[in-house]
């Protein structure tokens, strides 16, 4: 029997920790190339949902960018967008038949920025949050309740191929599904500003990490199982760093798949650079 399988890449955040100390404010016109490597489009209102990036040409970009850095997903890396590596590496398994990327609604450059790539859907319906967005983009995908859904980081452009049929393998025949992690291999330590000077960090306590795994993405379930856990977290004001966490505090135990040391998140500045030479 045939797998057929959505993946969301939730992408409608601006990644703070991930910009420099001096970031160069967003520009109202068109980036060309040397900047991004592509550019935004015309002005004009842009839709919410539902444009294939195949057909990019189509979504306009709003007459004014917010103001603030460069969302850290359009960063380029090896001559490309961060968010169009995370997105190819999901595409290069054909069990996945739509990859949704999930932006803000006056995100100018998503379009452009998964020109032409097949099986890819941008859709302009990011919330206040990572949860939010999520919820947001599952409504948005028309999803069946038994639907198998991915969610992956656009941060984690170095997804291997084998990580990913490794985590769908697992997960096809379990009842709750799971996610790529990697065991904690050094020493973890909790800390505590320094009272004297606050600007240093000092050892509170060195924790057991036996049992302690590292999450990463995608993270696979079932789409009515994720958007009713996600919706009961946010009832009762749990927070929700992944979905994962959601499902977790909803009652369920989600498998944990060995993961990749490549598949690390790229979240501060030197980041880039690792995950180039890694790309």
């Amino acid at each position: 029997m045939s797998v057929s399988l959505l993946a969301l890449v939730p992408a409608a955040g601006v990644g703070a920790r991930a910009q420099p100390s001096k970031a160069e404010p967003l520009r109202s016109e068109p980036l060309r190339s040397g900047s991004l490597g592509f550019e935004p489009l015309g002005s004009g209102a842009a839709p919410r949902s539902g444009l294939d990036a195949a057909s990019a040409t189509a979504l306009p970009a709003p007459v004014a960018p917010p103001a603030g850095p460069l969302p850290k997903q359009y960063r380029l890396l090896r001559g490309q967008p961060m968010l169009r590596h995370a997105v190819l590496a999901l595409l290069a398994d054909p069990r996945i038949r739509e990859v949704r990327v999930a932006v803000a609604p006056d995100d100018p450059w998503a379009a452009q920025a998964l020109a032409g790539l097949p099986r890819t859907v941008v859709s302009h319906c990011g919330g206040d949050t990572r949860a939010a967005t999520v919820a947001h983009a599952l409504a948005d995908s028309g999803a069946a309740a038994d639907d198998w859904v991915l969610v992956h980081d656009a941060a984690r452009p170095g997804l291997p191929a084998d990580a990913l049929g490794r985590l769908i393998d697992a997960c096809l025949g379990d009842a709750v599904g799971g996610l790529l992690a990697l065991p904690v291999a050094d020493t973890v330590k909790g800390g505590r500003l320094d009272t004297a000077s606050p600007a240093r960090v000092r050892v509170t306590r060195t924790l057991d990490r036996d049992g302690l795994w590292l999450a990463q993405t995608p993270q696979m379930f079932r789409a009515g199982m994720l958007a009713d856990a996600l919706r009961a977290a946010a009832r009762a004001g749990v927070p929700v760093t992944d979905e994962a966490s959601a499902l977790e505090a909803a009652g369920h135990a989600p498998l944990l798949v060995p993961g990749a040391l490549r598949n690390f998140k790229v979240t501060w500045p030197d980041d880039f650079d690792l995950m180039e030479k890694w790309l």
